[in-house]
């Protein structure tokens, strides 16, 4: 019976058009950032920021951002880990050419850096797309692989081939490098998340998103009412690959501080992006966080039951993990292609209507 828009009128086209219209869900959103930003600082430690929340955070912007090319403006992408791996040498390329500068800044400058990148190998989707697109952005995350591995000026010229990320600081706090807090980790990814989170839900409900998905829904006729196929496209695979530059800048830097990129930004980390956009929702803000949060979390949860609690071996838990990802692949492919974001969605419409039969 509480959540209902009777008597949640506005009465200026501002507050009609604003994130969150209904009072609920700004109150409900409210009260998320308060305990994100208030409470879970205060309680973190080490091993929950790096096996849940820190990772959590960052595969959120990444499958933010792959979520606007493929699930609003319908362009499949498999180049993720490698537009991610554009991402981390940018942002190690700049912290070693500008130390004076802070890491947020570089953070930033990588995710332009990257969105060039985007641009250029988003040219072949004004001429194909569907499953040959799908083949063009994957041969870009293994042309981009290659790159990083057999030019030595991205690494630096360093003998083990690997990138370190130098100790930084913001306000004080160092947030890389060895002597990094687990709160100081938790705060930048969440900011970022937080700010990119807004900017893309923003984004998709105007008239840029429109375009996006206009392209998705048939080029053709978008192309007939005036939509430029050119200039959406091209600005889907800027954006996406933006945001898909710093969740990559953010792995390198914050979460893991060293890398080499055939481990850390292969072919799987695509696969597993693709997987949380699919899994939480496609053409959904919420999808992608609550994607990467089950992606996140079933590897952990699995291997504290399966492991920790019946004393299965490594080996067999992770092939475990596997199957059950790919069954749930499947199970979401048939029984709810939109995802858990549509199940959200379902369980809000009931809870309106509650406690009248419906």
């Amino acid at each position: 019976m509480f959540y209902r828009e009777a008597g949640d009128f506005h009465t200026t086209y501002k507050d009609d058009n604003q994130t969150f219209p209904i009072k609920f869900d700004r109150i409900r959103y409210y009260v998320v950032l308060a305990v994100a930003f208030g409470v879970i600082p205060f309680l973190i430690n080490d091993y929950w920021a790096n096996a849940v929340f820190v990772p959590f955070l960052i595969y959120a912007i990444a499958a933010i951002g792959l979520n606007i090319l493929t699930g609003y403006c319908g362009q499949v992408s498999l180049g993720t880990g490698g537009f991610m791996a554009v991402g981390a040498y940018a942002c190690y390329k700049l912290m070693t050419a500008f130390p004076e500068v802070s890491i947020v800044f570089h953070l930033i400058g990588a995710g332009f850096v990257t969105a060039g990148v985007g641009v250029l190998f988003g040219l072949p989707s004004l001429r194909i797309k569907g499953f040959y697109l799908a083949v063009a952005t994957l041969a870009a995350q293994f042309f981009l692989v290659w790159l990083f591995n057999k030019v030595p000026w991205f690494y630096n010229y360093s003998a083990s081939g690997q990138i370190n990320a130098p100790e930084r600081t913001v306000f004080g706090m160092a947030v890389t490098g060895p002597n990094t807090e687990a709160w100081a980790k938790y705060m930048i990814c969440l900011v970022f998340l937080t700010v990119l989170a807004w900017i893309a839900r923003n984004l998709t409900r105007g008239t840029v998103g429109r375009s996006w998905m206009a392209i998705r829904d048939m080029d053709i006729a978008a192309e007939i009412i005036g939509v430029n196929p050119l200039r959406a496209k091209l600005t889907a695979f800027a954006v996406s690959s933006f945001f898909v530059g710093i969740a990559g800048a953010l792995f390198f830097s914050v979460y893991l501080g060293a890398v080499e990129v055939g481990e850390a930004f292969g072919i799987n980390k695509s696969f597993l992006v693709l997987f949380m956009i699919i899994i939480g929702g496609l053409g959904s803000i919420f999808g992608s966080l609550a994607g990467a949060a089950f992606l996140v979390l079933l590897p952990v949860l699995l291997k504290n039951i399966l492991v920790g609690g019946l004393g299965w071996p490594i080996d067999i838990a992770a092939h475990m993990e596997l199957i059950i990802v790919g069954g749930l692949i499947v199970v979401f492919l048939i029984a709810e292609p939109h995802g858990l974001a549509q199940l959200w969605k379902i369980g809000k419409e009931k809870l309106r209507l509650w406690p009248f039969p419906h």
